[in-house]
């Protein structure tokens, strides 16, 4: 059995590292590079940076912040923000990212995971998608979750899967930020809809929802942000109580 992984993120505006709920009243988390290199000390599995105003802002990710995140941490490192072309990707892998996120650009452009695959590799490229559940629908949106799209979840997930992508981040609009748990009625269905590694995303405030995310939910890993950035949670003894629940995880 694949162990699970343990993923924190961090959402970066303007070069800090910032926290808000249902995508929206930021405040501000930190210093990038410092706590990059406390998770990977911490016995993270991996990182994410999401430049999460990048494609907003028309503007490509921070390529040297990622370069001085990447020189700090010794754990696999996944970008995003701003991508929209196989240059980007190749910018971010030469400054010492180990994968790329897609989101807003591969939805208006989806042979551009084909695209990417075809040079990088499916095992360097995410799909990050964020749905959000209107009435009995899971819609997937745009621009940090300002634009709706014509595509529900899980056809994108499988339009997505079809492509090449190696993994898809699901990030729940509804449960970002709120602490309340993770979307794991809309997680079981996606692992049972595509065959790819399923990144949960969107309301971890406890030790109990990583279990459930696991264990309901059926996703690969688990990812959060607030509740590592604020140390509600520390990584090492979260694990331990995933090993608890026998749950197989690598310390």
């Amino acid at each position: 059995m694949l162990t699970k992984r343990i993923i924190p993120c961090l959402d970066i505006k303007d070069g800090r590292t910032v926290k808000g709920v249902n995508f929206v009243n930021l405040r501000d988390a930190g210093d990038p590079v410092e706590l990059a290199k406390v998770y990977s000390e911490n016995g993270a599995d991996e990182l994410v940076f999401l430049d999460i105003s990048a494609t907003e802002e028309k503007r490509k990710t921070l390529a040297q912040l990622v370069l001085k995140v990447a020189k700090a941490i010794n754990i696999p490192f996944t970008v995003g923000g701003g991508i929209s072309s196989i240059q980007d990707v190749a910018v971010l892998l030469n400054n010492g990212a180990d994968k790329a996120s897609i989101n807003s650009s591969a939805v208006k452009n989806p042979q551009l995971i084909n695209d990417l695959v075809a040079k990088f590799g499916t095992q360097c490229i995410t799909v990050a998608i964020d749905a959000k559940q209107v009435e009995d629908e899971w819609i997937v949106h745009l621009l940090g979750g300002k634009v709706p799209t014509a595509w529900n979840l899980f056809d994108w997930a499988r339009e997505v899967e079809q492509r090449g992508a190696g993994e898809i981040l699901f990030t729940s609009m509804n449960n970002d930020g709120t602490k309340n748990g993770f979307a794991n009625k809309a997680l079981a269905k996606l692992s049972e809809t595509v065959n790819i590694p399923i990144i949960a995303s969107g309301g971890a405030g406890n030790v109990q929802h990583f279990v459930d995310a696991f264990k309901m939910g059926k996703a690969d890993a688990a990812l959060a942000a607030s509740v590592f950035h604020f140390k509600e949670i520390e990584i090492s003894a979260l694990k331990k109580e995933l090993l608890n629940n026998n749950i197989s995880i690598r310390i």
